[in-house]
């Protein structure tokens, strides 16, 4: 059975890619005769029926002596929707499959024990890697209680983010500019810093892809953003929050609520500026479960100083802007050797019509320890 067992999972990790049902957690699965399929299904958004419950309703008699595959262990507790384990029970399924045991610390949980002690044969951990990947920005969030982290760059060859006078419209293609809409859309929220509000005036949309808008987040420690930013103008058709110190003045405060702008204010470093930990553990409070930061060299650099990206997308366009030019995406002390640097590993590379581009997860090497009295 096991060609069969990575045949059928293979489809559910390809099932559970679709819909968009954060804060949950992406899920696919298929229920099958052998190799017959009989009911496939996926969580398509939060509060919508679960994955098997899609699939087992699409089987529907079929599923009596069948094969369930599920890329997440079914659930055993009362949410929005009930126990996925009593209609597996119920339905008759013979058989489970499941790709990855639920990490979430806040279920009791038990699915893959209570399928076991009901009498159904259960194999874990098909196509393991596949199915972490899935989760990996929902298990990050519901297991550290902060965002899942990532980061977008857009350089040139000679690692430039503007020429000498300032204009960085644009250094990508046309196609780049597309790929980062579809990242956009992928995100729960997208952030930047203020100096980027400051200077660009975005809209931090998604245009001309389909997906939906993600909450846009601005890092303001002393809320410089004007009442005239196109973003606190649309706050009202597009979600948007400012994060803050408690140092801000609270009249400019009152003036971006009267415009539907969420305030937020957040402990603060030593330097005055927003704690990113507690950044991210706001944003996890209000069920973001990915957050894609997309400028802010400042902000870049202090969210890599303190080690809190998973993921980073560099798009890499084919132009040398110069030694005069505007300095890197990141502004930060950085590695004192390249053994030190925190890279992408494993990298995938795509052309992005004329430009490069690369992503993956981040990897930071392991920080030196001390040993007592030394």
């Amino acid at each position: 059975m096991t060609d069969l067992d990575t045949l059928h999972m293979t489809r559910a990790v390809e099932l559970g890619r679709q819909g968009d049902p954060s804060p949950n957690p992406h899920v696919g699965c298929v229920i099958a005769q052998g190799d017959k399929v009989v009911g496939v299904g996926h969580h398509a958004a939060a509060g919508a029926e679960h994955a098997e419950l899609v699939a087992l309703k699409a089987a529907g008699s079929a599923a009596r002596g069948a094969t369930l595959y599920g890329t997440l262990e079914p659930c055993n507790h009362v949410g929005k929707t009930p126990p996925c384990v009593d209609a597996i029970l119920e339905a008759g399924i013979a058989r489970v499959v499941v790709g990855r045991r639920d990490p979430n610390p806040r279920v009791t949980g038990g699915g893959i024990e209570r399928l076991e002690k009901a009498g159904i044969e259960v194999k874990l951990g098909v196509l393991d890697r596949e199915c972490k990947d899935l989760i990996r920005p929902w298990a990050h969030f519901i297991t550290t209680g902060k965002s899942y982290l990532s980061i977008k760059l857009a350089v040139s060859l000679d690692g430039r983010i503007a020429t000498r006078t300032g204009a960085s419209k644009w250094i990508t293609c046309q196609e780049s500019r597309a790929r980062v809409h579809q990242l956009r859309g992928q995100h729960d929220a997208v952030m930047l810093g203020v100096n980027t509000v400051l200077a660009d005036d975005p809209r931090l949309t998604v245009r001309d892809v389909p997906g939906r808008s993600p909450i846009r987040v601005v890092i303001d420690s002393k809320l410089r953003i004007p009442p005239t930013a196109h973003l606190a103008q649309t706050a009202l058709q597009t979600p948007t929050c400012v994060m803050t110190t408690q140092a801000a003045p609270e009249s400019a405060e009152r003036a971006l609520e009267a415009l539907g702008v969420r305030v937020v204010r957040v402990p603060s470093t030593a330097e005055g500026r927003c704690d990113p930990h507690a950044v991210l553990g706001e944003l996890a409070a209000r069920e973001v479960v990915n957050v894609l930061c997309e400028g802010g060299a400042e902000l870049a650099g202090s969210l890599l100083a303190a080690r809190l990206p998973s993921e980073l997308h560099v798009f890499v366009a084919p132009v040398l802007l110069g030694p005069r030019g505007r300095p890197g995406a990141v502004d930060w002390a950085g590695p004192e050797s390249p053994s030190d640097a925190p890279r992408i590993n494993p990298p995938h590379w795509e052309l992005c019509g004329s430009d490069a581009y690369v992503w993956g997860p981040i990897v930071f090497p392991k920080k030196p320890t001390t040993k007592p009295g030394v």
